[in-house]
């Protein structure tokens, strides 16, 4: 399954750009909600524990995640979720373990069917969905630390990926606060990284996104707000929905204000 492979592959940048780093950097604050290196990493390794459970049935993936819901259910933040699960896990330790952690993930997922269902907080999806949503996250949450280290990122035609699913999720974007789903789905037409061109849903000019696929996937993924992007929206839809665009479940969430989340420079090569 290429989702497993390139979740794979996404983890592997993020953990280049971390493999120099002494345990002291791993509690630096990035730019997303006072989020440390540390909590970053621990999101990234909790979930994708919970997923590699849910792989495994029902059972192992309840017995995993109650603690977790329990605590959520008592009003705990997303952060308060991974605490006592990591047990005090941070710096270059957990840095490995993630990693390691994420290995086992793609290569359990690799070997099932990509249309199996499994279990979730949110309702069920497809392996092949679940990875697709662990490459999300490891890209966007990734950006942060990328930011923090003022290191380019290295892109690749994987990103495809996280574009699909913020095509898909365009009705989502509204349905999560409670707005009118607009009858017609903007003409999407992304660069991607190798210079390829890919589109979805049928042509307008008057109702349109253009760009590179990197900046429509920050947008989606909530890491860049529209107006940070070289992106060209036409249309009041279009523009509608790139403003408030949220290709991930649960509550709705503001983008980032204009200016607000960057690359650092001179942090970094």
């Amino acid at each position: 399954m290429q989702q497993a492979e390139d979740f794979l592959q996404e983890s592997h940048i993020l953990a280049a750009c971390l493999a120099d780093c002494e345990d002291g950097e791993f509690d630096r604050v990035t730019q997303f909600k006072g989020w440390t290196v540390n909590d970053v990493l621990g999101h990234l390794h909790f979930f994708n524990a919970a997923a590699e459970a849910a792989l495994q049935g029902e059972a192992v993936f309840d017995r995993m995640m109650a603690p977790a819901m329990d605590a959520l259910a008592a009003g705990g933040s997303i952060l308060s979720l991974q605490g006592p699960w990591l047990d005090g896990l941070a710096g270059r330790a957990l840095l490995l373990d993630w990693q390691q952690g994420a290995e086992r993930l793609a290569a359990a997922s690799a070997r099932l069917d990509p249309k199996m269902r499994v279990k979730w907080v949110g309702p069920s999806m497809s392996v092949l969905s679940a990875m697709t949503a662990r490459q999300m996250e490891t890209w966007a949450h990734g950006q942060e630390i990328f930011d923090l280290m003022g290191i380019e990122r290295l892109e690749a035609d994987r990103i495809r990926n996280i574009a699909h699913l913020g095509v898909l999720t365009f009705g989502w974007s509204f349905q999560v606060r409670g707005e009118p789903v607009p009858h017609l789905a903007p003409h999407v037409v992304l660069t991607a990284p190798s210079g390829a061109t890919w589109s979805w849903n049928e042509p307008q000019d008057d109702n349109r996104v253009i760009g590179s696929a990197v900046d429509f996937a920050r947008v989606v993924t909530q890491v860049r707000h529209l107006a940070d992007t070289s992106l060209e929206v036409s249309g009041p839809v279009a523009r509608a929905w790139m403003e408030q665009a949220q290709c991930f479940a649960g509550p709705p969430v503001a983008p980032p204000a204009p200016g607000s989340r960057y690359r650092v420079i001179g942090k970094g090569g």
